[in-house]
């Protein structure tokens, strides 16, 4: 099998170099010419047989639609578009629409695993017809951890639902990133304990809090051990606020995952204005001492 791959960076090019090392040939197509192995998109397509399948990996939102729309304008009827970047499953209907006409297959795949995903294999969340999965599934069994197929691999229902599906699997990661976080905290902040670092570790084993971002916690503080080269301050990728839509949008409840949101935008703030409401309200109602931020003479 032959395929082309969009997008080279950290994901793509782990994805390109595990894909080759399972025997599917990849022709990747990036704007950096030190990783791209074409000049050009329509250079990628002109290299595919027929019929083609693409992979698009790149960031979601313009850069994603610009590449799509791009491809459907170069592939033909029989080919087929794989999106795995982090896109919203609303713009997968669009794309998929957009690629019918034309009569392009078109397939959404959420994609876990990060920089790990070399060696470990991927989680992957499939969106799409049942025929068009089954077509690519050589390239999904070459990505995905190795062992039983349902082992890292779903096929979550129609076009979109594999991005919706990645969609909540990231707002529970969320959620699970932050109570680590916060038991983290609040052990440092005790004299009970003297060694953070060693009961993450021992959590690792016999305990049911462990899991792969409990590994990953344990690296990090072995690297540094109280965290002093990283900053407090932590961006989302947008399935966060997503899933809190869907919530809403479904009456269902997300508590624990709209907290994790929130935090995420607190760390942003270095001097809260909610904060300094809450200080000033304080202070108004119960004579509650304010700390200025004024500095007076010497």
């Amino acid at each position: 099998m032959h395929i082309g791959l969009v997008g080279l960076g950290k994901m793509g090019g782990n994805m390109r170099t595990r894909l080759r090392a399972a025997g599917i040939e990849v022709t990747g197509y990036a704007p950096d010419p030190s990783t791209t192995d074409v000049a050009t998109l329509a250079d990628m397509v002109a290299a595919l047989p027929a019929p083609r399948i693409v992979w698009v990996m790149v960031p979601s939102g313009e850069i994603t639609r610009q590449n799509v729309t791009e491809l459907g304008e170069l592939l033909e009827p029989g080919d087929m578009v794989i999106e795995g970047g982090n896109s919203r499953f609303t713009d997968d209907r669009v794309h998929a629409a957009m690629l019918a006409e034309k009569g392009i297959a078109y397939l959404d795949c959420g994609v876990s695993g990060g920089v790990w995903g070399i060696t470990e294999g991927y989680g992957l969340m499939v969106g799409g017809a049942p025929e068009d999965v089954e077509r690519a599934m050589p390239v999904f069994d070459a990505l995905r951890p190795e062992g039983a197929r349902e082992e890292g691999f779903s096929h979550a229902g129609p076009v979109g639902g594999g991005h919706y599906a990645k969609m909540v699997h990231n707002g529970i990661e969320y959620a699970i990133m932050q109570a680590f976080a916060e038991g983290y905290e609040l052990l440092s902040a005790t004299d009970a304990v003297t060694d953070v670092p060693a009961i993450f570790e021992g959590w690792r084993r016999g305990t049911v809090v462990r899991s792969w971002l409990l590994d990953l916690m344990v690296t990090a503080l072995k690297e540094d051990p109280r965290l002093e080269k990283v900053s407090g301050y932590a961006e989302d990728s947008g399935e966060g606020r997503w899933t809190v839509m869907e919530g809403i949008a479904n009456a269902v409840p997300t508590p624990t995952i709209a907290a994790s949101l929130y935090a995420r935008f607190v760390s942003r703030q270095e001097d809260s204005p909610a904060m300094k409401a809450i200080a000033a309200l304080r202070n108004q109602f119960g004579g509650h001492s304010v700390r200025s931020t004024t500095v007076g003479p010497a």
